[in-house]
């Protein structure tokens, strides 16, 4: 197959399906630190839909449309800047929603839980514990003609860390999210597909040929029942 894996520069996900022999190929406006440049597209990703490819799968920035930073929406208290921070959000919403809608077979869509929950209801939420990753991170997938990933290993999700907020809250985070990046390449690392779920996406989407739509799926279980 000859896969797009979008908005990826480290080429975790391209670098698991070329290991199964497939075509694949990240694209990213930034330079890959996979170590395979020969398989990046540096450039926009809006340009490279209409290429010919079988599958997409894509990981769309999260900064406007996750729920951290929510409360800065807030017009009443933050004015101008919530003003801007709206526009940006319906900016990430049309972009979101173009990879999604593309004319594409087989797509996933990725992105942790946040405002387009709210817009388009997700296929499912995964973890990277449920793939051998001791890590606690609720990730979105939205399917199209793709099954739904199942767990490969299941692990402990490591070590958490617990703050109270100025409200009293108490609030926990994976211990991961925590490690001491330079500011400026946080966004970088805390985005990075974790290899247990790269894995599973290529061993698992390799071969299918039928779909995650009911009646597709009805139509599959009738053919191996009449077996």
């Amino acid at each position: 197959m000859r896969i797009l894996v979008g908005c990826e520069e480290s080429q975790r996900v391209c670098k698991a399906f070329r290991a199964k022999g497939h075509k694949a190929y990240s694209c990213d406006l930034r330079s890959c630190s996979g170590g395979k440049p020969e398989w990046h597209i540096q450039g926009d990703i809006l340009d490279q839909l209409d290429k010919g490819w079988d599958m997409l799968i894509a990981f769309p920035p999260c900064t406007y449309l996750s729920f951290a930073g929510v409360g800065y929406f807030n017009i009443r208290k933050y004015g101008e800047k919530a003003l801007l921070r709206r526009k940006l959000r319906y900016e990430a919403i049309c972009f979101f929603l173009e990879l999604l809608d593309c004319d594409i077979p087989k797509i996933c869509i990725e992105n942790p839980r946040g405002y387009i929950m709210h817009k388009v209801k997700q296929s499912q939420i995964i973890q990277p514990w449920m793939f051998g990753d001791r890590a606690n991170k609720p990730t979105c997938l939205w399917l199209k003609n793709l099954p739904l990933l199942r767990p490969t290993k299941i692990v402990d999700q490591g070590e958490m860390n617990y703050h109270i907020n100025s409200k009293g809250r108490v609030h926990r985070n994976s211990a991961w999210l925590d490690k001491n990046y330079r500011y400026e390449d946080r966004q970088i690392s805390r985005s990075k597909t974790f290899p247990g779920i790269a894995r599973a996406m290529a061993e698992q989407w390799s071969n299918t040929s039928f779909t995650n739509n009911w009646k597709d799926r009805i139509k599959f279980l009738e053919k191996i029942k009449n077996r």
